[in-house]
């Protein structure tokens, strides 16, 4: 059965356009595509997407004021923040509100199918650009949104070099193919990294081992 999306985007050409990525792709199917976020709970009620594509800037409700709400209301939906800003401010208030992940308009609809499957299994996917300004922008300012809990196990060096190319905006399956092994492996080993930094998201891993000084 295929994964269900809903879309969130202004733009009608944007917005058709990534209706048939996802509806000839192999795994997710859209199940509602609004310009608008004007009746959120309304329609996520009514369609019951299990992913959520969210633009930011939109008229009336923008992106991130939508991701609080369903981050309240709907705990257990997963939102995919796609724009076409990547300046820190809209980076650290999305993941504040709750998004799974946070990727660019830019990307190219492969990136984006990966990045909808990763936040979909429980990860939290960023473009390569994005996961380094939240590098930079929590190891420049100290910002805890965390528990910096100094108690955390040590990781071991492939869970190090795994971590370092998440920092980096690295996918799962390039990170499988870059340490030559396989992919289900390293998602046990991002696992294991999450349950060692008590985490629950790249971002969240990210933030942690800046404030622990990991890889630096």
């Amino acid at each position: 059965m295929k994964i269900k999306v809903a879309i969130f985007e202004d733009n009608p050409l944007i917005r058709e356009a990534l209706l048939t990525i996802i509806n000839t792709s192999e795994n997710f199917i859209c199940v509602g595509a609004f310009p608008d976020c004007k009746q959120l709970v309304e329609n996520i009620n009514a369609y019951n997407p299990q992913l959520i594509l969210m633009d930011i800037e939109m008229p009336g409700m923008s992106g991130i004021e939508a991701t609080k709400i369903i981050s309240s209301h709907f705990p257990e939906k997963r939102v995919l923040i796609q724009t076409v800003f990547n300046d820190s401010d809209k980076i650290f208030h999305a993941i504040c509100a709750g998004a799974s992940g946070y990727i660019l308009k830019t990307d190219p609809p492969q990136r984006l199918l990966s990045a909808l499957l990763e936040a979909y299994e429980g990860g939290a996917p960023m473009s390569a650009t994005i996961a380094k300004k939240v590098w930079q922008f929590f190891s420049r300012k100290n910002v805890i949104l965390v528990s910096p809990d100094n108690s955390v196990e040590p990781l071991s060096e492939r869970e190090l070099s795994i971590l370092k190319e998440m920092q980096e905006g690295t996918n799962l399956k390039a990170i499988a193919t870059a340490q030559f092994i396989s992919y289900e492996t390293v998602r046990t080993h991002v696992k294991n990294i999450y349950r060692k930094l008590h985490v629950n998201s790249r971002a969240e891993a990210i933030m942690k081992a800046s404030q622990q000084g990991i890889n630096r």
